[in-house]
């Protein structure tokens, strides 16, 4: 692993873009490449790489019908095997717990909008404001570290190097607005307004950037304490 490698980030839709991710990154000064999982192009080789991000996805780590979550499970697991550190984001964090042998099951009631989370480790992993969009959530894998959780699970998690999040600290309003207006159907049988949702927590936006902010530091750090103890 080299911390001076290209990050590689994973994006599943073109609804669910890195966000405050590449605006971290490139305030940072660290180059990274992204892949497109939806397009036909295959994937690029994971060594080297400084880290590798896994961003959300309406798809489950449990559809392994689908090429696309067989082909990101397989590179998520080739980073793991390789040392290269993963951060995974909602769906990302659900691929990274399976990976290491976690279990992904159907939530008993979905997380949409703005929540505070109950962390053991508010540096790394502050209690919010935190967007989440997710019907699914994953169990803690063995051997990681539990940092945060709310009534529905765990929120965020550590192993090795490694960082799992359930809630997307790469968002803003305006991308997940465009996953209500994608996700009208399942909103309107559940009840959900997510507009009113998202409008309640409308000024916690410039919050919810500097904890974002300070999540990545956070992941980033402990990558290259990672890579200096492995020489």
């Amino acid at each position: 692993m080299s911390s001076t490698g290209r990050a590689l980030i994973l994006e599943h839709e073109a609804d669910t873009p890195p966000g405050l991710l590449a605006e971290w990154a490139n305030q940072r000064g660290l180059s990274f490449e992204i892949h497109r999982s939806y397009e036909d192009s295959p994937p690029p080789p994971v060594a080297g790489r400084s880290f590798v991000c896994c961003l959300g996805s309406s798809n489950s780590p449990l559809d392994r019908h689908l090429p696309a979550v067989q082909q990101t499970l397989a590179l998520v697991g080739d980073a793991v095997a390789s040392g290269v550190p993963v951060l995974g984001l909602c769906y990302g964090g659900q691929v990274l717990a399976d990976v290491l042998g976690g279990r992904v099951e159907h939530a008993p009631e979905p997380e949409i909008g703005w929540y505070d989370v109950e962390t053991d480790d508010p540096e790394l992993i502050p209690a919010g404001p935190w967007l989440e969009w997710h019907y699914e959530r994953f169990t803690l894998p063995p051997g990681a570290r539990e940092l945060a959780r709310s009534p529905a699970g765990v929120q965020a998690f550590s192993h090795g190097p490694h960082l799992g999040t359930q809630f997307h600290p790469e968002s803003t309003i305006a991308i997940v607005s465009r996953w209500a207006a994608m996700d009208t159907e399942n909103l309107g049988r559940l009840g959900i307004d997510a507009a009113a949702r998202l409008e309640a927590g409308g000024d916690q936006e410039p919050v919810a950037r500097a904890n974002a902010f300070k999540l990545f530091d956070g992941f980033w750090q402990r990558a290259e304490r990672a890579e200096r103890s492995s020489k």
